[in-house]
Parts: structure tokens; sequence; C-alpha cells
């Protein structure tokens, strides 16, 4: 009796649905079989792939939100060993390490934030396909047994990169075959300034140390940066 009820119901829902919304169709279509199991199997062989959160431009534009995603977490890890290595016995460089594992958190972080926005709009993410993107992959592997400095300047082509890719993205919303505003607006929030402000920061420390250890023996000299990062 209760399933009699409740098939009944189901039947009076269907028969007000709106046909001409995308989803209701499928609702409607599935409503009309004669059998509970043929609901189900119909329910989920056809609305499934419709009744989703895909709209806008996200077809066009989810490669290379997951290039993007590939990008952070790439870089999250190179930091990660930089930060390793300066925190050695041998190099000994805390504030060195302290910033790139600032810098790793923050890469995973914005990974994170990157897959739950993509899988929001009806997006998926899948580490097992390559998804790349000129402007956010870089084709060369980081050195890690490097100098200060040169660790540095590599930060900061990392940034930069990491910044042409936001841009990238945003742009590729705004300008895509059906335009994606959400997601635009979401870069802009999350990555262009931040990107931005980053750069300026890691610009900022190789120029400073550069023209620190321009002298005979520069070890005073990066010992005490090594010191100012720590504060920092």
């Amino acid at each position: 009796m209760k399933s009699f009820v409740a098939f009944a119901v189901l039947a009076a829902i269907c028969a007000v649905v709106k046909t001409e919304e995308v989803c209701h169709n499928n609702v409607v279509r599935a409503c009309s079989s004669s059998t509970l199991s043929a609901i189900a199997g119909m329910f989920a062989s056809e609305s499934a792939s419709i009744c989703n959160s895909r709209y806008g431009g996200i077809e066009h534009i989810e490669p290379e939100v997951q290039a993007y995603v590939n990008s952070h977490l790439t870089k999250s890890y190179e930091y990660l060993l930089l930060a390793t290595y300066f925190n050695s016995y041998q190099k000994n460089r805390p504030g060195f390490q302290k910033l790139y594992q600032g810098l790793s958190d923050r890469s995973f972080d914005d990974t994170i934030d990157l897959i739950k926005q993509l899988t929001r709009r009806g997006g998926r993410v899948n580490f097992n396909s390559v998804h790349e993107s000129p402007a956010s992959v870089s084709k060369q592997r980081m050195q890690l047994e490097v100098d200060e400095l040169h660790s540095l300047a590599m930060a900061l082509d990392n940034e930069k990169q990491l910044t042409n890719g936001a841009i990238h993205v945003h742009t590729r919303s705004l300008h895509a075959a059906e335009r994606d505003p959400e997601m635009a607006q979401y870069m802009e929030e999350k990555f262009l300034s931040k990107q931005a402000d980053s750069v300026r920061k890691m610009s900022g420390y190789a120029n400073d140390l550069s023209k620190l250890m321009n002298q005979p023996d520069p070890s005073l000299a990066v010992y005490l940066f090594d010191e100012y990062l720590q504060k920092q």
C-alpha cells in the first residue's frame, strides 16, 4: 500500500512539471514508465548527464582550470623540496626554509580551492590525464642544489608563471566561445591581486639580496638576510 501511495504521489508531481525545463523533461519521461525499475533506469541514464551544475562557459575553460590546478600542485611540491633543502644541516637557512614552506602551503591551499571551485561548477578533476596550458605549466624542472640568490630567482619565475596562468584562465573565461563571468570573477578575487603581490615581494627579495652579495665575501650578508626572512 505504501509503495502504491509513493508511486501515486510521484506521478502527481510529474504531471505538473513544466516540460520546457530540460531537467524536468527527463523526470516527465521517467515518470511515464510503467514500473519503478524503469523509472530508476531512465533517470540514471538520461537525467544524470543533464541535471547537473554545469552552465555558462565551463565546457570551454574546464581544461584550462585543470591545467592551473596541476601547475599549483607542481609548484607546491617544488617549494616543499626547496624548503627541505634549506632546512638541512649543511645549508641551515631557517629564513629561506620558512619562505619556501609558506609558498608551498599557499600553493597547496590554492590547489584545494581550485578543485572545490571546479567541482562546484560541475567540472571534474582527473589527475590521471595530462592537462597543460602554455601560460601555467613550465617545461623546466627546478634545480634544488642552488644558492640563496638563485633560489629566489627561481621562486620569482614560478610566481610569474602562476600569475600568467591566472591571467590566462581569466581571459579565457571572458573571451571563450561561451563566456563565464562567474569564473572570471573568481580568478580576480582569489588569484590576480594575490599573485601580483607575491611577484612584487619575490622580485624585491631577489634584487635586495643581489645587491648585498655584490662583495668579495657575502656570507655575512646572506646570514643577515636569512635572519630578516625569519622575522617576516
